[in-house]
């Protein structure tokens, strides 16, 4: 098991470098080709077009393209993805910043997703061609045709306005310094054994996590009914029946294992959805993570802080993906032969 899980991960790394050149170089010459100057807010009023070409010098703007590229690449693969240029700081410390809250509200979300799905998606199989099966179709679709951004505002409104019991803006709540240890405020604060912060953070998180899970858990739930369906009708189950196992047994300890395979697939698959998603939701919920920072940076023309942030939701993603093929080699084992 362990050598073949080391040889995806290797196959996959050694995969991942020209998909991550190729992303890079596509994401560079776009973002060099909009017709902005992202100079043009660090020069006062007062400055002439001497002015103007000596800073776009000092920042290697004035360089071709291609060479600009490689200049960047150079750095990037030894840890520098260039300074921000309207924050004036180093762009990795910005996202070393941002990044962890991001992936705590995504995969606060995911787990959320999952608890209301697996179950959403047994019940939706259960009730397959019986009267209620409408009511859980509608329900489901009703799920599925509200965006995040949508949930986030019917949440504030129900759980911040109408009835506040849990805030809806920031991470925590006044007065609580973060550890900084990973950045990650749940585990930081567990780390450093401030349990009265960690549930003001739980709080904060609460909201704009399920906003992303209540978007996402709807096509959770038909592909794992579909998968179900699917496997309801392989001849394993029928030699279970023919064994006397029960229908609990047979849903619970096969047929939920086998159509969990197309089900983690797609999750892989949308996770980058639902990355992109929390872009949007932190912006409503005053969440300081990728999203308020990419905001920033499309507003000001900050280039470099752009092109920093599609590098590391590039990065991420490959990740995602190979994270997803061993979990797939674990669960089936027909692919630890291949």
């Amino acid at each position: 098991m362990f050598q073949v899980v080391s040889a995806i991960i290797l196959r996959r790394l050694l995969l991942a470098i020209p998909t991550l050149l190729l992303l890079s170089l596509v994401v560079f010459v776009v973002l060099r080709m909009l017709p902005v100057d992202p100079l043009a807010m660090l020069l006062p009023a007062s400055a002439t077009p001497a002015d103007a070409a000596a800073l776009r010098q000092q920042l290697g703007f004035d360089k071709p393209i291609p060479q600009q590229f490689l200049i960047w690449l150079w750095e990037a693969m030894n840890g520098n993805l260039g300074n921000s240029i309207n924050f004036r700081q180093p762009v990795v410390q910005l996202m070393l910043a941002a990044v962890p809250a991001t992936l705590e509200l995504t995969l606060t979300s995911l787990l959320l997703a999952l608890l209301i799905s697996v179950p959403g998606g047994v019940l939706a199989f259960v009730l397959y061609q019986r009267r209620r099966e409408a009511t859980a179709d509608v329900i489901v679709a009703l799920m599925q045709s509200i965006p995040s951004f949508l949930w986030s505002l019917l949440l504030i409104l129900a759980f911040g306005v109408l009835w506040p019991v849990l805030p809806f803006s920031g991470r925590v709540g006044d007065g609580v310094a973060l550890p900084g240890i990973t950045g990650i405020a749940l585990i930081d604060l567990l780390l450093v054994g401030r349990f009265d912060a960690w549930l003001s953070a739980v709080s904060h998180l609460l909201l704009p996590a399920l906003a992303l899970a209540l978007g996402f858990a709807p096509l959770v739930i038909r592909v794992l009914r579909s998968s179900l369906i699917d496997a309801a009708n392989e001849p394993y189950v029928e030699v279970a029946r023919l064994r006397g196992l029960s229908e609990t047994r047979i849903l619970w300890r096969h047929m939920l294992k086998n159509a969990s395979l197309p089900t983690i697939t797609m999750i892989g698959v949308q996770f980058g959805f639902l990355f992109g998603g929390a872009l949007l939701v932190e912006m409503i919920f005053g969440f300081p993570g990728v999203g308020n920072l990419m905001v920033q940076a499309v507003k000001g023309n900050d280039l470099p802080l752009i092109q920093g942030i599609a590098l590391i939701f590039c990065v991420l993603m490959l990740a995602i993906t190979i994270i997803v093929d061993v979990l797939y080699a674990v669960l089936n084992p027909r692919l630890r032969t291949l």
